[in-house]
């Protein structure tokens, strides 16, 4: 019997009646030496989906089943329980005439929600309802709080993200959200194995924070006596490893940004990050769209998916520069702006709001954002970024006003981004002190820092090369139809309880 201390009998606050009943279920199982909690393993051999999908082979073949109980319908010497385990439901009939008397006592008073492991086999009801007729039955553990009531659930949205274990107990269409996410997962890294990339890892803390926009988390390292970042990017640790001659590296991470919350945004989230050594973002493009189609077949089984009442067609991807893009939707064309003050007038006429910087190629940009991002439902590559908001970007040679970049879009919703990489030291490091000028001058106690580190190690050298950011999590809510980023995570994060 568990060793307890002294008075744990007592009620804790806020019993409800069911609950109180449960502990003394199990302390009255205690008392006679049945602790279900002194139980260690249960050797189990099938599961319930196996079972269904097999029943021809193993009809009349002892099986041993685990699960918890989902349903009970037990009265006087036989009865049905429903048994859950990872792969869904299976029936169970319970007999006196198989478990005795003593046992089928002890069965009736088990509740919905206690963990068993049985022993019996496989057969049909009357019913053709494939089950398992027990002739051993033993209680795994106790389950001391009810589950929510059978036909409404754990329905509360936020509930469901707290309790996120409960809510895999009674919603199996959320199981198999999860099972997907594994399974994108998967399919994204054999993508990327068979094309020679390789996976790494690098540091999630970092020394300083980069002159990037997003704002980090903080931490203090005890030992060296130094603050440090959590990291808000991938990018700049596996380009060294270009440098270093690794020619094709990509990385699944967790990225941590001090931010605010929505349905796109959590403060921490999954990215992958990949380089190629000589190719431009043309090659990367190329690449998003295979992946893309090949993920979606693998998962979906169809190029065609379903998302918030739109169809999806991830077979046909379409390809405009930013300022086609623009042309196109907004009806203004850039190259009608010969200076920053034609961009400016345009932007006064079509009551686009003006950026900082107000340039031709920023403003094109706010543009872009008023009047393009909306309509891009199916999957549309937008690429040629002006120069002002692509800091890490290579320069286009017939045009250095913009930049070899691009975004993918679906459903109005940034995908991912990608470049052909800047691989020039000076270019790189004039960039770096311009943006974190820029940083402190909108927030003058920032601790932004110029990352001189890798600026070295561009001048060792590094090859054209192309790279690419996306978030895993916009990726599984399009393939899972999931309209929050919460609902793609098994345990975002929350506003605590009062």
């Amino acid at each position: 019997m568990t060793q307890y201390p002294e008075g744990y009998r007592a009620e804790p606050a806020g019993l409800s009646d069911e609950m109180r009943v449960r502990r003394e279920k199990l302390f009255r199982l205690q008392d006679e030496g049945r602790d279900p909690y002194q139980i260690t393993k249960f050797q189990r051999d099938r599961y319930s989906r196996e079972i269904k999908e097999n029943y021809d082979a193993l009809e009349n073949r002892t099986v041993r089943v685990a699960g918890r109980i989902m349903a009970k319908r037990v009265q006087g010497k036989a009865g049905f329980m429903d048994l859950m385990d990872d792969q869904g439901r299976i029936q169970l009939y319970v007999s006196i005439n198989e478990l005795g008397a003593e046992t089928m006592a002890q069965v009736k008073t088990w509740d919905v929600g206690d963990l068993i492991g049985v022993e019996g086999f496989v057969f049909k009801t009357r019913t053709e309802a494939i089950s398992v007729h027990v002739q051993k039955i033993e209680l795994l553990s106790k389950s001391l709080r009810p589950l929510p009531e059978k036909f409404h659930g754990l329905t509360d949205t936020d509930q469901r993200y707290r309790r996120r274990y409960v809510d895999l107990i009674m919603n199996s269409e959320v199981k198999d959200t999860f099972y997907k996410r594994s399974m994108i997962l998967k399919e994204i890294r054999a993508f990327l194995d068979e094309r020679g990339f390789l996976e790494v890892d690098t540091p999630i803390l970092t020394p300083f924070e980069i002159g990037a926009s997003a704002r980090p988390f903080f931490t203090h390292h005890n030992t060296l006596d130094m603050d440090m970042v959590l990291r808000i990017e991938t990018e700049l640790y596996l380009k060294r490893l270009i440098v270093g001659g690794m020619e094709r590296v990509y990385e699944v991470g967790r990225i941590f940004r001090n931010e605010g919350m929505d349905t796109k945004h959590n403060p921490e989230f999954t990215t992958i990050e990949l380089y190629q050594a000589y190719t431009d973002f043309h090659g990367i493009m190329d690449l998003v769209e295979d992946m893309m189609k090949r993920v979606a077949q693998a998962v979906c089984g169809s190029l065609v998916v379903p998302y918030q009442g739109h169809e999806i067609d991830l077979g046909h991807w379409e390809r405009l520069t930013m300022a086609e893009a623009v042309k196109k939707y907004a009806g203004v064309d850039f190259a009608d702006w010969k200076t920053d003050e034609d961009a400016v007038a345009a932007a006064k006429e079509h009551h686009v709001e003006l950026p900082e910087q107000k340039t031709k190629g920023a403003i094109l940009a706010e543009f872009f954002d008023a009047f393009v991002e909306e309509k891009l439902i199916q999957p549309t590559f937008i690429y040629d970024y002006p120069v002002e908001i692509s800091p890490l970007a290579k320069r286009k040679p017939e045009d250095p006003a913009f930049t070899e970049r691009f975004e993918y879009f679906i459903n109005a919703t940034e995908f991912g981004n990608a470049f052909t990489e800047l691989n020039d030291p000076i270019d790189q490091r004039l960039r770096f002190e311009a943006q974190v000028a820029a940083r402190r001058a909108v927030d003058p106690d920032c601790k932004a820092q110029v990352d001189y580190d890798y600026v070295e190690a561009l001048e060792y050298g590094m090859p054209p090369t192309g790279g690419l950011g996306f978030g895993v999590d916009r990726l599984v809510m399009l393939l899972t139809d999931s309209a929050s980023i919460r609902d793609v995570l098994l345990f975002p994060t929350m506003k605590p309880v009062e």
